[in-house]
């Protein structure tokens, strides 16, 4: 399941400090992501609709 992606990967594809992603997650913001077990995990589609929806929430704040 290359789809999948752990904490530090989506960290490192975003540029989003790991700590900030665990901090997301607690309140409920950030992308969708769900506990595996242990294992904490994004879906690589939520990820990229989560960056996608930031760029579209800038372009209502800025019209």
């Amino acid at each position: 399941m290359r789809e999948l992606m752990r904490t530090d990967e989506v960290s490192e594809e975003t540029g989003i400090p790991a700590a900030t992603l665990r901090y997301w997650r607690h309140i409920g913001a950030g992308p969708r992501s769900a506990k595996l077990g242990r294992r904490v995990v994004y879906r690589r589609s939520d990820v990229e609709a989560w960056v996608e929806a930031q760029f579209d929430a800038e372009r209502k704040v800025t019209a």
